[in-house]
């Protein structure tokens, strides 16, 4: 068996530990051709541009 904690890990000390992991948001911004918001730094899945170029074909559903 392994080493084991001497003793209990308070609610405060455990919660303060997990301080950092919450979820953020995505960073978004306005796409250049369409309008439509997109994740920063990402093809824009409305219209596939990137960079104010074409990348990517969109298929329409």
């Amino acid at each position: 068996m392994g080493p084991l904690p001497k003793r209990k890990v308070s609610k405060s000390r455990r919660d303060r530990r997990r301080a950092h992991h919450a979820l953020t948001l995505n960073h978004l911004v306005e796409c250049e051709d369409c309008g439509e918001y997109r994740i920063s730094h990402r093809v824009c899945p409305k219209c596939g541009a990137y960079g104010g170029e074409k990348v990517v074909e969109v298929k329409d559903d």
